[in-house]
């Protein structure tokens, strides 16, 4: 059986675990949790679980070597696991996506995400897929250091929280059905946008 390999993207430690930067933990913790899975073993300086997850053997990985070094621990699983890098995944934010939105991708570059600079660089190619949770740009001109190093605001915590389910939806159909058929289900926001404000003539006219 194949095996696959799905890395969240974060800080190490307590004071870490709620901010922004870490929301790629945070997806890999919820697929852990719903197949009951523990991050209870250290490979290649990371936390590391596995299991069948859609059916499929599966390795989770939450690399501890700070964001901008995840390349040295994610180059090394990739090389431990003799995987291709079709059966690799990355979950990591996004400054550049409005909170809600989930963006899949099957290749591409960094996009000024530290994290994804150092994979890439570590595994000399950009060809494989990735999950993009978007959390906004900062306010007014807060450095980004700052801000994707903040907790989010508690009128977020729903959003947070519907992002992650939507994730995971998205890991387990690229699991099942492949990077295209989740792009096509997955891809967009958990904000549903607003209707359009219904005209005169659809009220059935104004009162004189």
């Amino acid at each position: 059986m194949d095996r696959y390999l799905i890395v969240g993207l974060g800080n190490p430690g307590r004071e870490y675990a709620e901010t922004r930067h870490n929301i790629g933990f945070r997806c890999v913790d919820e697929l852990a949790r719903l197949y009951g899975l523990a991050f209870a073993r250290v490979q290649h300086r990371a936390l590391t679980t596995d299991g069948l997850i859609a059916g499929r053997r599966a390795a989770l990985a939450k690399p501890q070597t700070y964001m901008n070094l995840s390349g040295e621990s994610v180059g090394a699983l990739v090389r431990f696991y003799k995987l291709p890098l079709e059966n690799l995944i990355v979950v990591h934010d996004d400054l550049d996506l409005p909170l809600g939105t989930v963006r899949l991708r099957k290749q591409g570059g960094a996009g000024g995400q530290k994290g994804m600079r150092s994979i890439i660089q570590h595994l000399g190619a950009d060809e494989f897929a990735r999950v993009r949770a978007g959390i906004g740009r900062p306010p007014g001109r807060m450095d980004p250091a700052d801000y994707v190093l903040q907790k989010f605001d508690a009128g977020e915590l729903p959003v947070v929280e519907e992002v992650m389910g939507r994730v995971v939806r998205a890991l387990e159909t690229w699991l099942r059905e492949g990077i295209e058929i989740a792009m096509t289900r997955y891809n967009g926001s958990v904000i549903p946008e607003p209707e359009a404000e219904q005209t005169d003539e659809r009220r059935g006219g104004v009162e004189s």
